[in-house]
């Protein structure tokens, strides 16, 4: 059976995964490693490394496929497929990074709980801002904390450009995109699709960014597909 690792995004725990452990349970054995405790991605891929078998299956979901493409560089020979959900190749720009900075100063100062429907704003369209997604989403950010997040901002500011990569990616690729994902939009997930040779592209209905927990009966036929090619 295949050893499968999933890796949140921002301010995500375990519990963004729980819909897909259960439904490829019967197909890979499925582990969640955080992208919470350190402050750079390259430190996160190490981590994840020291932590998977020899050879393993990979998705990450937004922060977790900008960790996974670093896996990619460091050891592409560990990762037998790997599935990016709901993410993107690109650096921050500029006015993005500094708007993570304005989050990040408020979290610092008490502000924490006070940002949390922001983020969530740009992350899910409106349907999906309040009820069972809303609710899972301020759990999980709560879980993770102040320290965590900080840690994750810093790591998604000092992201590298992945595009010239992905060309060098062997092994079977899914890209999963929701259709109204404002965040990283469908146009990023087309470009990786382009970019990665022989990769599949699923767009999904009715999505977000945050689509693992959206729709999580397509994500996990997306990935149950995947895992069987």
């Amino acid at each position: 059976m295949t050893d499968l690792i999933l890796l949140p995004g921002l301010l995500n725990d375990e519990r963004l995964w729980a819909g897909q452990c259960a439904d490829l349970a019967d197909q890979a054995r499925v582990r969640v490693i955080p992208t919470y405790t350190h402050d750079s991605i390259a430190a996160l891929a190490q981590s994840v490394l020291d932590q998977a078998p020899p050879t393993f299956a990979l998705a990450g979901l937004s922060m977790g496929g900008y960790v996974s493409m670093e896996i990619l560089r460091r050891a592409p020979e560990r990762v037998e497929r790997v599935a990016f959900v709901s993410t993107t190749a690109r650096p921050d720009l500029p006015e993005q990074t500094e708007r993570r900075r304005v989050l990040m100063e408020m979290a610092a100062s008490g502000g924490f709980s006070r940002i949390l429907p922001t983020v969530l704003a740009s992350m899910v369209p409106p349907d999906h801002a309040h009820g069972p997604v809303a609710d899972l989403f301020h759990a999980m950010a709560e879980s993770v904390g102040v320290e965590g997040f900080l840690r994750q901002q810093s790591a998604i500011i000092g992201r590298v450009d992945s595009r010239p990569g992905l060309a060098h990616i062997s092994c079977p690729a899914l890209v999963v995109v929701g259709r109204d994902d404002t965040l990283t939009p469908p146009d990023r997930a087309e470009e990786m699709a382009d970019l990665i040779p022989g990769a599949k592209l699923v767009r999904i209905a009715a999505c977000g960014h945050l689509s693992a927990i959206e729709q999580p009966r397509a994500v996990s036929a997306a990935l149950s597909l995947w895992l069987q090619g």
